[in-house]
């Protein structure tokens, strides 16, 4: 895969690079205490082998289209990650695939995951033909429901114990996305 940008003039999303495995390292360690109990990736030990080993697999994760993922800037500083974007779960039988989000502690409640968010769900329908992108969040995930409601995504159901987060099962409220929606 090529590499992708897309941005909303304050907003850069954009295809990880080699580059960015110290600045994802620094956004996730300052992040641990509010995103790992969402996202199980996140966790206190999270080394810098770990955003290395991340980076360096994306690519070979778009080419087989499994995995599209991205870094989150803003326009006016390059060098400091705000976060991460990725469509993932590519179902190609049925054109579906999951979207999901977290934006690092120090730049939350700025609007930046639901603008990244709606660039890449953007990018899911018109680059990569998906008709549909669908939405998991934890019901106790309030912060991420409320960037999935932003974008316009429609809350379909509870879905019980579809989550299993460090060996917990919990219920996830499904939304979804259809192009008609952004």
């Amino acid at each position: 895969m090529q590499p992708v940008e897309l941005t909303d003039g304050h907003l850069v999303v954009r295809t990880y690079r080699d580059d960015d495995v110290p600045l994802l390292f620094e956004a996730v360690r300052e992040s641990i205490a509010e995103v790992s109990p969402w996202l199980p990736w996140c966790h206190e030990n999270y080394s810098i082998e770990e955003s290395r080993e991340f980076i360096t697999s994306r690519k070979a994760a778009a080419q087989d289209d499994e995995h599209y993922s991205f870094a989150v800037f803003s326009k006016d500083d390059p060098r400091r990650l705000l976060g991460g974007v990725g469509l993932n779960f590519i179902n190609r039988v049925h054109q579906f695939g999951n979207l999901g989000y977290w934006v690092r502690t120090g730049a939350g409640g700025k609007g930046i995951a639901s603008t990244a968010a709606a660039l890449v769900a953007r990018f899911g329908f018109e680059q990569l033909g998906l008709q549909r992108i669908e939405i998991l969040a934890a019901v106790p995930n309030i912060a991420s429901q409320r960037v999935a409601e932003k974008i316009g995504a429609v809350r379909e159901g509870i879905l019980r114990k579809r989550l299993l987060i460090r060996g917990d099962a919990q219920d996830a409220i499904l939304f979804s996305l259809v192009r008609e929606d952004l």
